[in-house]
């Protein structure tokens, strides 16, 4: 590793590890931050988003229809950073299928779902943690890629980050050596739960930056620390619901992202990493808000269908399923209603000739899909 970027880093310093390389340790996280009337700004601009989004949230009928569709958008965005190929339809189709196993990369998102549901529920009896962490790197690598590297604990080697196959010494950044990685976490977790006088979003953001410089795990480090911004902001009390992902602003500006956090450690710049931080969050805010409208207007839309044909209650339960997945099949459609495959079939074909679903013929099983829908949840907001 080049020394130079780093050797006189105001946040950290350097320490020696193996072969005379260098590893970077950073240091506790400052617990004031001066701020600029351009950073107020962008604080306020960030705060008031996620406040627009928390309301909207607050104001769904049935949320976890449409929490579903946002944590698995963010599921396949946030596992595409780590090099998988899956797509929303990918996981929507096996969903929809009912098969146990999946297919290659959906295995990887299947596992982030259930990290972050997991979190979730872990939030009601411990805090911010790192007992909580480990438990949710436990569910995202088993069974997948990187299941050999110790999910759900603390690393005992020293890692570097670089491409593909890169010796350690040419390596971009290597984090804190093994022996000091548990210290340097229980600090985030003290940071995490002090009663500070730092709004949500500031605390957060540096929260982020110290995980992913400590790089506490073998593999997933990544995904944890993404999940880690969501899981903060709903037990702030921030997020009543878990609305607001940031991995598709950090896949867009990767380059951005990965430079930020390294002038942050070279340089001590707060104020850099929190401005590229806040337009991060107001930027998907706002995308999650058009989301849910366009949304609602195809739920609206799909209900005026129903109610124009007198389409049976079935038929309405069906459609508000199929909120949360755009995709279903005839034994799933069964299922949810406690009805016969052949009075499934009948409601979806009924629903197809008005409109709202489309059979795919190359699939096994039939799949119906709500392309609509499915635009709505997943095309980009202008």
């Amino acid at each position: 590793m080049t020394t130079h970027p780093l050797k006189n880093s105001p946040c950290g310093k350097l320490v020696p590890v193996s072969n005379g390389q260098m590893a970077f340790v950073p240091a506790p996280l400052p617990r004031s931050i001066a701020v600029s009337n351009e950073l107020v700004y962008k604080l306020d601009r960030a705060s008031q988003a996620v406040a627009m989004l928390a309301g909207i949230g607050e104001t769904i009928p049935n949320p976890h229809l449409l929490i579903l569709p946002f944590v698995r958008r963010e599921a396949i965005l946030s596992s595409r950073i780590e090099g998988t190929q899956a797509s929303l339809s990918d996981l929507f189709i096996h969903e929809a299928s009912g098969r146990r196993q999946a297919k290659g990369d959906v295995n990887e998102v299947i596992n982030y779902i259930a990290a972050m549901g997991h979190g979730i529920e872990l939030l009601v009896k411990l805090p911010i943690c790192v007992r909580l962490l480990n438990e949710i790197h436990l569910v995202l690598l088993q069974g997948v890629r990187g299941q050999e590297q110790h999910p759900g604990e603390l690393r005992n080697e020293i890692v570097w980050i670089g491409s593909e196959h890169t010796p350690i010494s040419e390596a971009r950044y290597v984090p804190p050596p093994p022996d000091i990685v548990r210290d340097l976490m229980e600090d985030l977790e003290r940071f995490a739960n002090e009663e500070l006088k730092l709004p949500p979003l500031i605390q957060c953001a540096l929260l982020h930056y110290q995980f992913e410089t400590i790089h506490p795990y073998l593999d997933g480090n990544g995904r944890i620390g993404r999940l880690l911004i969501t899981l903060f902001l709903y037990w702030k009390g921030m997020l009543p619901k878990p609305l607001l992902y940031l991995s598709a602003y950090f896949e867009r500006t990767r380059i951005n992202y990965y430079d930020q956090l390294l002038n942050l450690s070279a340089t001590g710049d707060w104020e850099a990493w929190l401005n590229y931080f806040f337009d991060g969050v107001y930027e998907q805010a706002q995308d999650a808000i058009r989301r849910i409208r366009r949304i609602r207007e195809v739920q609206d839309k799909y209900k005026a269908l129903l109610l124009e044909h007198h389409e049976t209650a079935n038929a309405l339960r069906l459609v508000d399923g199929l909120m949360a997945t755009s995709f279903t099949s005839v034994g799933t459609a069964a299922r949810i209603l406690g009805v016969t495959h052949a009075g499934a079939s009948g409601i979806l074909e009924r629903l197809r000739a008005i409109g709202i679903v489309t059979k795919l013929e190359n699939i096994w099983p039939r799949l119906y899909v709500a392309s609509e829908l499915l635009d709505a949840i997943d095309a980009p907001v202008s």
